[in-house]
Formats: structure tokens, sequence, C-alpha cells
């Protein structure tokens, strides 16, 4: 039960963590079925625009897959991931009941089994052994302002991740670094990660935490630019220059290799540039509810 109390003065607003792994399953199954509305929008507009006869094909295919997977409910790709769960947790939440990550972790276990998507998850990175139940998910908490929990479920095929890179330039690389490392990302890639792309790019911060802000990046809605200016023109340039590529649909050729990109940035040490790139491929999947 959700309840509201005081705690020094503040109201605070009690959740207990079982409540979320009904939610948990239901968003990791909507995710892998479901593709969201603004990215078939624009899978449709890229065909129009592709130059390519192979490419428009290609795209008409994975419009159809995409509506085929949403009216049937069953996975729009069989590498249904390694499940990324962001929650932005309001500071005046109080938590009750079991372990947060342990429910967590019980909903993408529930979503995985009752929505018969594969298990792609292994135990320890070495030994390789399979979980069989998708789980342990990577987790990301951040507080927020407010009594609001957002959670978004994000589930990340190993195709696009595995093309992801990061690099640490010098503050003299300065924006053509960037542009350079982006585009040598993108090459390297081909068609390895399942283009048309969603591109992800985290400037600044740590090592770590420049990978986090381009994962973070891919979370923007589509066509929803960065409000800094320098920015927001750099996404445009980049999304030109990645289409100028040749890449095209799966690799296949063709005029529309990324669909969009996205740029978030964080305030850095002023001998530092991370700069992260993350790739998604064009089966970008979401799933985001607000409690």
């Amino acid at each position: 039960m959700i309840t509201s109390n005081h705690l020094g003065g503040m109201e605070m607003r009690k959740i207990r963590t079982e409540e979320l792994i009904p939610i948990i399953k239901e968003l990791c199954k909507k995710a892998c079925y479901e593709l969201e509305n603004e990215l078939v929008d624009k899978l449709k507009e890229s065909f129009e625009e592709e130059e390519s006869e192979l490419g428009k094909e290609v795209l008409d295919e994975l419009i159809e897959n995409a509506e085929y997977a949403k009216e049937n409910q069953v996975a729009s790709c069989q590498d249904t991931g390694i499940t990324v769960v962001h929650m932005e947790i309001g500071q005046e939440v109080v938590w009750e009941g079991m372990y947060l990550y342990d429910a967590v972790n019980e909903g993408v276990r529930q979503g995985y089994e009752e929505g018969y998507l594969r298990k792609s998850v292994v135990g320890d990175p070495l030994i390789r052994e399979n979980t069989g139940d998708n789980t342990p998910a990577v987790i990301r908490t951040d507080i927020v302002e407010g009594d609001k929990v957002k959670i978004v479920v994000m589930p990340k095929g190993a195709g696009s991740e595995n093309m992801s890179r990061l690099k640490m330039l010098t503050p003299a690389d300065g924006s053509e670094g960037v542009k350079s490392f982006v585009l040598e990302t993108i090459r390297l890639a081909g068609g390895k990660a399942c283009p048309p792309l969603i591109v992800g790019v985290g400037i600044g911060g740590t090592m770590d935490y420049a990978a986090w802000l381009s994962k973070r990046a891919l979370q923007r809605p589509l066509g929803e630019a960065n409000k800094a200016e320098h920015l927001k023109k750099l996404e445009l340039e980049l999304l030109e220059e990645i289409n100028k590529t040749g890449i095209g649909p799966l690799g296949l050729g063709g005029t529309v290799t990324a669909l969009d990109v996205n740029i978030e940035a964080f305030p850095c040490h002023i001998a530092s540039l991370p700069v992260a790139v993350n790739l998604q491929c064009n089966s970008s999947r979401h799933a985001v509810v607000t409690i």
C-alpha cells in the first residue's frame, strides 16, 4: 500500500517495494513487444527519405515486423537484451518491504518468464553460465525532487552494445575531436549494430559517467534536441555526416544509417574530455511509467 507520513517536518510518501514487481514485469513485456509509436513513425518517414531500393525494402520489413510484434504481443527482436532499469526516485519517497533491487529483479524474472522472452544474462562474465531468468538487471537509481518514481525499462541487445565505445580525449580535441570519434565508431560498427541507429553520445563527467550519459541519451524522445544550442548543432551535424556514410539500413547500403543523434553533457575536469558512444539498433525498446 502507498501511504504518507511526516518525517522531520517533511511529508514522506511510503511505497512498498513489492508493488514494483508486477509493474516491472509488465514493463519488460511491453518494452520487448511494442516499439514506441514515435519510432515506428520515424521508420515510416525514413522509408520515404531512403534513396536505395534495397534500403526501402529493409525499412518496410522493419515496419511490418514492429506492427506484427505489437499486434501479436511477441518480441520485436529475438535478442531481448540485458535489462537496464533506470529509476528516478523522488527524495520524499520512503521504501518499505523487501530490498529494492530484489524487487526489481523479481519483476524482471517474472516478465521474462511469462513473456517467453529470451534469457541472455550470464552470471559470471568469464565462466559464462546462463542465470536462466535474465537477472540480474543493470539497475541505475537517481535521486530527484518530489515524491514520484519514474521507471524506465530498457532491454539492451548485444549487437548494438558491443559496437559502443569510450575514449578519453584531451580538451584540445574539442568538438571536432568528438565528431571524429563518433563517426569513427559508426564506421567501425557498419551493419553489425543493425541500423538505422539511434546514437547516444555522452560528453564530460568522468570515464564511467560519460558512459552512463551516452546510455541515458538513448532514453530521450526521438526528435527532441538538446536544449543547449551548441550541442543541438553538433547533433544535427553528426546525424547528417552519419547518413552520408552509405552504411544504410542493416548495413546493406543506403542514405538512412541513423534516425537520431542525442547528446548529453556534464561538467568535467579541466584536463579531461571523456566521450562515450552508445549505439542503439533499429529495435529501440523502452517502456516507461511514473508512480
